[in-house]
């Protein structure tokens, strides 16, 4: 299965960043299965128009965050144990990624402080609200 990112240059968070924070929701929801190649620096760095240098660096965090493993002239997988890694911490962490994504476009359209904290509310009501059976009224 090919892996599709996008890269947002007025996002606010580094380009690698970027790259590591979609290839660990890619492996944290499925789309990316343990032992699957990813595809090389040079395929990566073309397809999104940046440096090749910034690949190498998102794929150094993503081997420090034990999510993908490099083998020399082979190319980076995806470590067997990925995804009960990341299904522990991933979720959270991409949650957190969409939170901090939604803050920063509220922040820079000039939406105040109150209104996101009164936005935010009403979505976790609406969400998470129950109609006494576990479920969402």
């Amino acid at each position: 299965m090919p892996l599709y990112l996008h890269i947002d240059p007025g996002n606010g968070l580094p380009v690698y960043l970027q790259i590591v924070d979609q290839v660990r929701r890619a492996v944290a929801v499925g789309i990316l299965k343990p032992g699957e190649q990813l595809p090389t620096v040079k395929q990566l760095a073309s397809d999104l128009v940046v440096n090749p240098a910034t690949v190498s660096r998102a794929l150094r965090e993503l081997e420090y965050l034990e999510i993908v493993q490099t083998a020399p002239g082979r190319g980076a997988f995806v470590r067997a144990d990925a995804a009960a890694g990341v299904a522990k911490t991933g979720a959270r962490d991409v949650v957190r990624a969409s939170i901090d994504g939604a803050i920063r476009e509220a922040r820079a359209l000039g939406v105040e402080e109150g209104d996101v904290r009164a936005l935010f509310t009403d979505a976790l009501h609406a969400w998470y609200r129950t109609n006494g059976k576990g479920g969402r009224e």
